[in-house]
């Protein structure tokens, strides 16, 4: 279960050993053990004492902004306590093996969202929509070529390149994907700060989503989320964040995609001042996308062998990847 936060004045406190959660319509209580995550939005507040109920069960607290996006979190003093992970993390960032690991990273990527237009790709008989998916897909190859081809002896002498490639796979990816969206839910391009139209403003939510869970299993694999191989280490970001996610992007797109083509969410409930400001999320849009993510990403399915849930399939790459790290790092 995880408890989501957002209505104004909400309160989260602690009473008899539950989670109890006060709002003017009432409370609701929650055992400890059947509570995987807390996020807490600016409208709600939390106490000490829950904060510590929450620690002692190891229960991520996330407290989020408007767009979705994690602001800051409470996380058990147990995670990520093996110090030699991080060293040997930071000794692979300048390995001839990172590059590798980079490209690994962007096939993975390209290859779903193929897989997801693929998917999606109307029928032969739909013309010019069907040509349009098809050209999509073999740019999206065509510039994974182009990934597999490049040359250098570190990461940072490709990434430039590597990241013009994979910026304009995903203009061509987004392209295809406007082609399937109802008229309310219809955008141009792809649209990350600030969003101006409902698809983008959803999408944008989901990744922020996304982004926390990541950096949450991140730290309770003992891995700094903040050292970064692909993306620029750039101050107060969590750079490993930015690369890791691009494995699951599309996991989001799936969700908010077939929301959108559902027109799950009435226009009403978003937000926008004028033409120019920001589309955010109201309530109840929150309501429908955090509960439809949090649902997908609970789903079980098999992957590498194995049957987990989505999450779990996240919590398990992370761990693989902190004893990668430590088997790959320079001595």
């Amino acid at each position: 279960m995880h408890l989501v936060i957002n209505t104004f004045g909400a309160t989260l406190q602690k009473d008899n050993g539950l989670f109890v959660v006060s709002t003017p319509e009432g409370k609701q209580t929650f055992p400890p053990d059947m509570v995987k995550s807390i996020s807490i939005s600016k409208a709600a507040r939390i106490t000490s004492d829950a904060i510590l109920l929450a620690i002692k069960h190891q229960v991520e607290v996330l407290f989020v902004n408007d767009l979705g996006n994690p602001e800051g979190r409470v996380w058990s003093v147990q995670y990520g306590s093996i110090s030699n992970i991080r060293k040997a993390q930071v000794n692979f960032l300048y390995s001839k093996e990172a590059l590798e690991w980079v490209k690994e990273l962007i096939f993975y990527k390209m290859d779903h969202q193929v897989a997801l237009l693929l998917s999606m790709q109307p029928e032969k008989e739909v013309i010019p929509v069907h040509n349009i998916f098809k050209s999509a897909i073999n740019s999206i190859e065509d510039y994974k070529r182009k990934v597999s081809e490049v040359q250098g002896e570190f990461i940072s002498d490709v990434a430039p390149s590597i990241r013009g490639w994979e910026g304009a796979a995903g203009k061509r990816y987004f392209q295809a994907i406007a082609h399937l969206m109802p008229e309310s839910y219809a955008f141009e391009s792809r649209d990350r700060r600030p969003a101006r139209d409902p698809f983008n403003a959803l999408l944008n939510y989901a990744y922020g989503i996304l982004y926390g869970k990541i950096e949450g299993s991140l730290i309770k694999a003992g891995i700094d989320p903040y050292v970064g191989i692909f993306h620029r280490d750039d101050y107060n970001r969590p750079a490993l964040v930015f690369d890791i996610i691009e494995k699951y992007r599309t996991w989001m797109d799936y969700v908010v995609i077939q929301l959108c083509m559902a027109e799950a969410f009435p226009l009403e409930s978003f937000d926008q001042e004028n033409a120019e400001s920001a589309l955010l999320l109201g309530p109840l849009a929150k309501r429908i996308l955090i509960q439809s993510v949090n649902d997908y990403l609970g789903e079980v399915i098999v992957l590498n062998g194995k049957t987990l849930s989505r999450m779990s399939h996240i919590d398990e790459d992370m761990h693989r990847l902190a004893k990668f790290f430590i088997k790959n790092a320079p001595q």
